[in-house]
């Protein structure tokens, strides 16, 4: 009989819904201040996850939510980065 492995779920701060790891964009906070897109979620930091939709980033810079989560000011070009990787994987 075939073991189930468990599959990490981590929460979106813009929806508060749990979701798998594999559906979700990983954003980090390094030491220096600076904030990156940790595609294999490895960085050390302050990690926050945000699901890969459209709609849901919309959300996001709208009630500056990445702002509260990493306590400081958020470039557009974070927003513009994470809009072409979720129009690159497909919208779902």
């Amino acid at each position: 009989m075939l073991k189930q492995s468990k599959v990490p779920l981590r929460m979106c701060a813009v929806t508060r819904e749990m979701k798998p790891k594999n559906e979700l964009i990983r954003l980090v906070r390094t030491t220096d201040g600076s904030i990156k897109i940790d595609d294999k979620k490895r960085i050390d930091g302050r990690g926050v996850y945000i699901s890969k939709s459209l709609e849901v980033l919309a959300l996001a810079k709208k009630k500056k939510v990445l702002n509260r989560a990493f306590r400081c000011e958020i470039d557009d070009a974070i927003y513009n980065e994470l809009e072409v990787i979720i129009n690159g994987s497909g919208n779902k």
